[in-house]
């Protein structure tokens, strides 16, 4: 097989076990990169991840943009060490309860982190980047699950479920909240606006299930919809099919 070099972003990602690359040639590099990942976080959280680039973070910290790239690669790889970076943030905590309880506590540690770092939602995962505080969150994942009888396979497409899952409620609330922003009014009242045309245009009688269902809907919400209770019952009912592939 033909010799290939390890993947740089590798290296970078457990610099703090094997040690920060140093270069062989040049000055004294003026921040970590430690400082750089910090920074290219605050960049994403205020801007997102499509206006994020590497000149950007090289403003916010004082720096030409050439020199950015004596820290890391490109903006693929500091997408990656970003990614790895907000995911050790917040402790992991003990897993207690049943399997449905692990598994809501699971998605809520998800929920919370993508509503601090919404950016996270858009970042190209085809290819993770193995880091030290993704692999402990995987473990994690995993020994959420492990002993409930799910065999190795299983628990592997269990966490993939419940993670596919939740990034996608969290997409809806997050969503949700910038329309809210960025037009200034909220749900209600985007119905209140618009609600004698959409009553001329959808007459109850000819979407007599559509007009009862939305009915309920809206006077219980409040709003277009409830990303939260979504996840919810979402989560409620994967868990009930995990429990019957259990019992089989």
């Amino acid at each position: 097989m033909e010799n290939r070099d390890v993947d740089q972003t590798l290296t970078l990602l457990w610099r703090r076990t094997l040690g920060t690359p140093q270069g062989s040639r040049g000055p004294k590099q003026r921040v970590s990169v430690d400082e750089v990942v910090r920074a290219a976080i605050a960049v994403a959280d205020d801007e997102g991840l499509a206006a994020f680039s590497m000149r950007k973070v090289a403003d916010r910290l004082g720096l030409k943009l050439m020199s950015i790239y004596t820290y890391v690669p490109g903006r693929s790889e500091l997408i990656g060490l970003m990614v790895d970076e907000v995911l050790g943030e917040r402790e992991l905590p003990p897993h207690s309860g049943d399997l449905r309880q692990r598994l809501h506590a699971v998605a809520r540690h998800q929920w919370d982190e993508t509503h601090r770092h919404p950016w996270l939602l858009h970042v190209d995962n085809s290819r993770p980047w193995i880091g030290p505080n993704g692999s402990d969150r995987y473990e994690w994942q995993l020994a959420a699950i492990d002993g409930a009888g799910f065999t190795d396979l299983e628990m592997d497409q269990v966490v993939t479920l419940i993670s596919g899952f939740t990034a996608s409620a969290a997409r809806a609330s997050i969503e949700a909240r910038a329309a809210v922003a960025s037009s200034g009014i909220t749900d209600a009242q985007w119905w209140e606006i618009n609600a004698p045309v959409l009553e001329r245009v959808m007459p109850p009688d000819a979407y007599p299930i559509s007009s009862r269902v939305g009915t309920a809907a809206g006077q219980e919400y409040n709003a277009i919809g409830d990303p939260q209770r979504s996840l919810r019952f979402g989560l409620d009912r994967i868990v009930d099919g995990l429990e019957r592939l259990l019992e089989r």
